[in-house]
């Protein structure tokens, strides 16, 4: 009769209830439902909370450990001004440097000038002094020599262009009285090495357009300056000027380079 009774339906249903609200049965958790969005707001919040935190001590750490953020910004915005006034400076001296190197570059062109000046009236004083002295003698009937002369030839290279020389003389009447003016001109003679070679140059060429500069005229002296061109490849060694008169040479003289 009882093990009848335990295969009962009845049985089977007590033990069902005695499983879902006896002491083996499961737990149950009641909450209150709230809304996703509510839950995503709390999330978002305490997410920014964390962070703000983590801040705080990381500031406070950096703070115990010696290191404050706001006096280093404080520090860098003063280094900034430093050298942003260092920079100002530095560009100030730099325009009164510059300005101070073109004063004295002015001043350097200037002293420059005034020596190459000086050395030119320095040797034109020179040559003026021993002309000084020609004219003196040819007046005085010192020199031997009685006639239409040249004197005082002096050819030197000229530095201003390759293959350039200058050449000056002096000429004169000495012990002549004369009329009127003499009237020539002037024939240049040139001994040169060319290539390895002597030849010998005669200026100006016969009916060339340069042959009105050679023209001389004077009556008691005449100081002639004048410049010789040489072709490429070309070192006058001997240099002679002939003074004519028509077709027949009045004086010549010569210089060696």
């Amino acid at each position: 009769m009882p093990r009848a009774f335990a295969n009962s339906r009845l049985a089977l249903i007590l033990r069902r209830l005695r499983g879902r609200f006896g002491i083996s049965a499961p737990r149950v958790a009641v909450r209150a439902h709230i809304p996703w969005h509510w839950r995503a707001l709390s999330y978002v919040f305490f997410l920014i909370m964390a962070v703000i935190l983590a801040g705080w001590v990381y500031d406070t750490g950096r703070r115990f450990a010696g290191y404050d953020r706001h006096m280093t910004e404080q520090e860098l915005d003063d280094l900034r001004g430093k050298v942003a006034n260092l920079e100002s400076e530095a560009e100030h001296l730099r325009s009164v440097s510059n300005a101070s190197e073109s004063t004295l570059q002015i001043e350097r062109t200037s002293q420059q000038r005034l020596s190459e000046q000086a050395k030119r009236l320095e040797i034109e004083n020179g040559r003026l002094k021993e002309d000084m002295a020609a004219f003196e003698n040819l007046a005085s009937g010192s020199e031997k020599s009685v006639g239409i002369g040249i004197h005082r030839l002096q050819v030197e290279p000229d530095s201003s262009a390759e293959g350039r020389y200058h050449y000056r003389l002096l000429l004169s009447a000495a012990g002549l009285q004369l009329d009127r003016e003499f009237k020539g001109h002037l024939q240049l003679g040139v001994t040169a090495l060319q290539n390895g070679k002597t030849v010998i140059l005669t200026i100006p060429d016969a009916g060339s357009a340069d042959a009105a500069k050679y023209l001389v005229n004077f009556k008691y002296f005449r100081r002639i300056e004048g410049n010789v061109t040489l072709p490429p490849n070309t070192a006058m060694k001997k240099f002679e000027i002939r003074l004519l008169q028509g077709a027949n040479v009045v004086a010549s003289q010569q210089a060696s380079i």
